[in-house]
């Protein structure tokens, strides 16, 4: 039932039109293409969620990067956030590869699945409220389809707040509300929660973020899921690209 029970939301997610502002940027980005990917042909609709109908842990972001996912069609693909992000995922044991370019690239997630608060790329990486909370209830179907997640692991303040918002709609309220913080932890109703920097370049760049702390949050993941898999594995540790001296960009920092 969890397998029929996300397409459908992905289906649905695939086909919304609800927030016009959001609707003409994503379609100005895949028109007006960027020029490093002008030879590709862009996704340019909502992005749905991605992994394993059977997951014990869920990772959320804020939303697709404009050349990111807005471009390929698959979450956190395409772009240094989630070439961060998967590297981290694979030495954990929770991708079956550590890259991820193309929705038809071989990755496959083992007790993990991927989603974001806002399923457009917004201008600036800035949902509104109203944007947000048209979002939210696509998040609240795949958690009740996603019957075995225990463990949800946010990508930033945005990422926790949307969380949060999300589980109390589905009746698991938490008060005091927790406050987001690298590792900060709350427990919510049947769910743990926990906080870890975003994986964006400007975390990842400054070492704000590093593969060592991205690898303890999702270890403490798969504690607090039950989740046992195989030993970790030796993998990139995700180094800061440079291009004449400079850190090179790789296609937008929201969530991929």
């Amino acid at each position: 039932m969890s397998a029929r029970e996300l397409e459908e939301v992905r289906r649905d997610v695939v086909a919304c039109r609800r927030c016009p502002r959001l609707v003409a940027w994503r379609e100005k980005v895949a028109r007006d293409r960027t020029a490093r990917f002008a030879d590709q042909e862009y996704w340019g609709k909502p992005v749905p969620g991605f992994g394993d109908p059977s997951a014990r842990i869920l990772v959320l972001g804020l939303a697709p990067a404009a050349h990111g996912g807005n471009r390929t069609g698959r979450i956190f693909t395409g772009d240094r956030s989630g070439d961060f992000l998967f590297a981290g995922l694979y030495r954990v044991g929770l991708a079956n590869q550590p890259t991820s370019v193309s929705r038809d690239d071989g990755l496959a997630l083992a007790g993990a699945y991927l989603a974001a608060v806002n399923r457009c790329c917004p201008p600036k990486n800035r949902p509104t409220p109203a944007e947000r909370d048209a979002c939210l209830p696509f998040l609240e179907r795949e958690l009740r389809a996603l019957h075995g997640v225990r463990a949800i692991v946010a990508l930033g303040a945005f990422a926790w707040d949307g969380a949060l918002r999300t589980l109390a709609a589905l009746g698991h309220r938490a008060k005091p509300k927790p406050r987001f913080g690298h590792l900060a932890e709350a427990e919510v109703g049947p769910y743990a929660l926990v906080g870890c920097f975003h994986p964006s370049q400007q975390n990842t760049f400054t070492r704000k973020l590093t593969p060592e702390m991205l690898d303890a949050v999702l270890e403490r993941a798969k504690e607090l899921a039950g989740l046992r898999l195989p030993r970790p594995r030796r993998g990139p540790r995700s180094p800061v690209p440079r291009v004449g001296g400079r850190a090179r960009s790789g296609g937008g920092s929201a969530a991929g």
